[in-house]
């Protein structure tokens, strides 16, 4: 397959048309940078967004996977310039009485806002508003910020440990740095639900004020994939409105081990079969056996990087560079994550949801059913899953999903 072949990435599967726009406030490093994805109303001839908003993410992208700027930029460019998000770019908000829930969610190390599109603008179809952070604590493979002067940007690039500092000291700073910015983004939507006029300095069409009153915030979430996984637990120790955690493939190697017992709220972990360690596995046991809710499930067939819109990417080339896919079927692997996490949010967010945003379409998906393993025996109360589809075809209205397993405890 050549190089100018450009990604597909899927459009959202649930009952709202999904709109997204870029929001920056604050003039230094200590605002914050997000892509919010929502609900929206349709709109003949609707812009779409390019995937890689700018040239510099390109140029970020070759320094985080320690190749030259020189080619691999123009590379990249070549291969996925031409690719756009299937959502509806500063499309009309959808007004929703009864509040839309919230989820705020981290990227990777490496990675930046639109590099989860796909699962983002997912959760938006089923009646979510999602808030993308781009994090400003060189973890990002570039981000940016204006200053007050007029057309001034200062970019911030992507840094590695320091040569002779230990790498947990590193990154245990900056998941902290990482956990305040999702903290300060709920913030910001408490802001604009108060009536506080906040400027967009991106001065973009998108109308902040039109969230006011349609954004439902005893209802928040955070989510994360990696190292924003981790950083989503974190959010949960320092922030109690945050209500869950839905931590896709954690890199728990961060996190302090004296802020385990903290952690107050339920975790889903949703692994991949390629990445996770046993000691990784461990430190998310230490949080399932303090609190029943938090569950843990390996999603087989997959790699670190199924998880990220990279996974959708056609031919080799890019591939051969990054091995972005497994064995699984990246649409039926992001069919399985989304299901997983909607079914979790909507238990711990609500048990009854107004307006019916995210039931609608799930069936009566208010929580996984017990299923039956291999021999036909039933499996252990942590089963929370969907198991093998030869076995389990459907169960109070929830078909069966591609194979996943579940780490015990």
């Amino acid at each position: 397959m050549g190089g100018t072949q450009s990604l597909a990435l899927p459009p959202g599967k649930g009952p709202h048309q999904v709109g997204c726009a870029d929001v920056m406030v604050g003039h230094t490093r200590q605002g914050l940078f997000l892509r919010l994805f929502y609900p929206c109303l349709p709109r003949a001839g609707a812009e779409r967004p390019l995937w890689i908003p700018r040239y510099e993410y390109y140029r970020g992208l070759a320094d985080f996977t320690r190749r030259s700027r020189l080619w691999c930029a123009p590379l990249f460019s070549i291969a996925i310039g031409s690719c756009k998000v299937p959502v509806s770019w500063n499309g009309p908000f959808k007004p929703c009485s009864s509040g839309y829930p919230l989820i705020i969610f981290s990227h990777g190390l490496g990675a930046f806002r639109t590099l989860y599109s796909s699962v983002c603008s997912e959760l938006a179809s089923w009646g979510f508003a999602v808030a993308a952070l781009e994090h400003r604590d060189h973890s990002a493979s570039a981000t940016y910020f204006c200053r007050a002067e007029a057309g001034r940007e200062e970019w911030i690039p992507y840094q590695r440990v320091p040569q002779g500092q230990k790498e947990f000291y590193f990154r245990n700073e900056q998941v902290h740095q990482r956990a305040e910015e999702c903290v300060r983004a709920l913030r910001l939507f408490e802001d604009i639900s108060s009536g506080k006029s906040v400027l967009n300095v991106l001065h973009q069409d998108f109308d902040l004020s039109e969230l006011k009153d349609s954004v439902d915030l005893t209802k928040v979430a955070v989510m994360g994939h990696s190292f924003g996984g981790v950083t989503a637990v974190l959010a949960l120790v320092k922030e109690p409105s945050f209500r869950c955690a839905v931590a896709l493939d954690a890199w728990m190697f961060p996190l302090e081990n004296a802020l385990y017992p903290k952690v107050p709220k339920p975790v889903l972990f949703i692994n991949t079969e390629k990445f996770q360690t046993p000691e990784s596995i461990a430190k998310m046991k230490r949080l399932s056996s303090r609190n029943s809710q938090t569950k843990i499930i390996t999603i087989l067939g997959s790699v670190h990087q199924s998880q990220t819109d990279f996974t959708f990417l056609t031919g080799k080339l890019i591939n051969r560079f990054l091995g972005l896919r497994g064995t699984l079927d990246p649409y039926k692997g992001l069919d399985i994550t989304s299901r997983a996490a909607l079914a979790f949010l909507q238990r711990h967010l609500s048990t009854a949801w107004r307006g019916g945003h995210v039931g609608r379409g799930l069936g009566r998906a208010r929580e996984l059913p017990h299923l039956q393993g291999a021999a036909g025996q039933p499996l252990l109360p942590w089963a929370w899953v969907w198991c093998f589809p030869s076995r389990c075809t459907k169960q109070r209205g929830l078909v069966a999903a591609p194979p996943l397993c579940l780490e015990p405890g």
